[in-house]
């Protein structure tokens, strides 16, 4: 893997997993009504692209950390939607 794929995939880890703390606060706290549904889905969708955009390039770290960060904004939009007004 070169220095560029390296630090491709260094900065898709920090902004795919930079949900994560939101995640696990809502998991702990059981309350997600400060969360706004239109920026989860606004960030669905550009991640969404940036998939589309990795396969296109035919590039790995893109393709690898939006499909991580699609999950992780899955499980937040869920948490989100069972925890509305709680």
């Amino acid at each position: 893997m070169e220095g560029t794929q390296i630090l491709g995939l260094a900065a898709g880890i920090c902004t795919a997993s930079s949900l994560l703390p939101q995640v696990i606060k809502t998991l702990k706290e059981k309350k997600a009504d400060e969360v706004s549904l239109v920026m989860l889905f606004v960030l669905l969708t550009g991640v969404s692209l940036w998939i589309v955009y990795g396969i296109k390039k035919d590039d790995l770290p893109i393709i690898a950390t939006n499909c991580f960060s699609l999950l992780v904004n899955l499980v937040m939009i869920s948490l989100r939607i069972k925890y509305k007004n709680r």
